[in-house]
Order: structure tokens, then C-alpha cells, then sequence
């Protein structure tokens, strides 16, 4: 009998779980953990990490997992490269749900960089106000940046002293409309937009608000997983799990 663990915590992951539920197919959905009140899904769901790549390998067997899709976010490299690894060691059939990359297009000013380090470089020297679109995992590398007026949005509120002197938060769960972040940028004076290439709709509207107001947009990259199948839709997800064997 077919058994699908999704790694999940995205829009795209919460799709396939409502197509999962409504076609009979036994599943079991994953949040990382990093999240106070995840959104319910309609499969069982678990929550926080698995322990590497071994808890992985662990977990796969003795929940008989016959399909994994790694449908986290495409910066959540940890859990995707273990996902690699557990996959290749149990034989089990491996698929990313990964949403397309953003592309610039006109009247974009986009800086592409490498990775959030290098994000943190292309601040300018002198004070300005930046909207800091990248979560809160990685916020510690912008403390080299203590000068400027940081704008931080997050799903939950933060615990304990943020590594920022000068930040406002503001608590809020997306999808967001474009109005929404013409006006949360137009209040804040915002100057500078940081933001990871996570594509998709649900978090987009703040680049097409950047692109009205003129603004520069220093974007990061995503990070580089190994080699593995990949599809952009639930449609092709359910595919390829009716065309794909059982794992071992």
C-alpha cells in the first residue's frame, strides 16, 4: 500500500496534502518544527526534525514509507540534502515539489548574490531603512550592519533579543497582496529590499512592490541540492506517484 511522507511547510506542500487526502492516499505530513502553530493539514502530521539523515532512514522504515516529496521551502537545504541521503539508503523514490525561481523582468533593480553573508556585504555603509524578507534563521549575519532601520516580518514572535540594535517586527502569516506591501513599505520609509529567491505567489507581492517603488532589491540566490527528480505542480506530483514503484 502506498504511504507518502511530504516534508512540507510550504503553500505548495499544503496543496498536496488537500490532493493526497481527497484522492485516498495514505499520507503522513512533516513539519520541520521551526513554525509555534503550523496551519492543520488533512493527513497525520508530525512535527520537528528527525534527527539527520539516520533518524531519517529510521523513520522511512518504520513508518513503511513507500514515496517521499520534499516539498519544504527551497532554503531549507538541511533537510533536503537528508532527504537525499535517506531516500538512497532505503531505496525509497525521492521527488521535489519545488516551486519555479523568480526571474527579473522590467523595471526590476535586482543585486543577485550568492548567499545571506553576501547579502549582508551589499548594505550600504551609511544608514538606510531595509525591509529584512528572509525569515529569522539567518538574521545574525546582518549584526556586521548595525546602522541601519531593519523592517523584519515573521510568522511567530521572536524569543528573546533579536541580534539587530535597530528593528521593528511585524507578526503576520502570508500569502500577502501586493496592496499590503505597498503599504507596509510605504509606512516603514523602506529604501533597500532583502529577500531569498523562494519563488511562488505567496510571498512574491513584496518584490512587485519593490519593482512600483523603485527600489533596489539585493536578492539570494538559492541553494545548490543534488541532482534529484523535480516537478512545479501537485498535477505532476500525483503523476509521478501513480507511475512510480513502490520503495523497498
Amino acid at each position: 500500500m502506498m504511504h507518502v511522507l511530504i516534508l512540507g511547510g510550504t503553500t505548495e506542500a499544503h496543496a498536496l496534502a488537500r490532493a493526497l487526502a481527497g484522492a485516498g492516499i495514505q499520507g503522513l505530513y512533516s513539519y520541520a518544527g521551526r513554525t509555534a502553530q503550523p496551519v492543520a493539514q488533512p493527513l497525520p502530521t508530525r512535527t520537528g526534525g528527525f534527527g539527520g539523515a539516520e533518524g531519517l532512514v529510521q523513520a522511512l522504515r518504520r513508518d513503511a514509507i513507500t514515496h517521499v516529496i520534499d516539498a519544504t521551502h527551497p532554503f531549507a537545504a538541511t533537510i533536503s540534502a537528508n532527504a537525499v541521503a535517506a531516500c538512497r539508503r532505503t531505496g525509497t523514490p525521492l521527488l521535489a515539489l519545488e516551486r519555479p525561481e523568480w526571474r527579473p523582468g522590467p523595471g526590476d533593480r535586482w543585486q543577485a548574490v550568492p548567499d545571506i553573508e553576501a547579502a549582508a556585504r551589499a548594505l550600504p555603509q551609511d544608514p538606510t531603512r531595509v525591509f529584512l524578507a528572509i525569515g529569522r534563521q539567518h538574521l545574525g549575519a546582518f549584526a556586521a550592519r548595525p546602522v541601519h532601520d531593519y523592517l523584519l516580518r515573521l510568522v511567530d514572535p521572536p524569543e528573546g533579543p533579536l541580534p539587530l540594535p535597530r528593528a521593528r517586527v511585524v507578526v503576520d502569516r502570508g500569502p500577502f497582496t501586493l496592496d499590503d506591501d505597498l503599504a507596509l513599505m510605504r509606512q516603514a520609509g523602506i529604501r533597500i529590499v532583502v529577500a531569498k529567491n523562494a519563488g511562488g505567489s505567496g510571498a512574491r507581492a513584496k518584490i512587485d512592490a519593490a519593482r512600483l517603488l523603485g527600489l533596489p532589491v539585493v536578492m539570494v540566490a538559492r541553494p545548490r541540492l543534488a541532482d534529484r527528480a523535480t516537478v512545479a505542480s501537485v498535477e505532476q506530483a500525483l503523476d509521478w506517484l501513480h507511475h512510480t514503484p513502490l520503495g523497498v
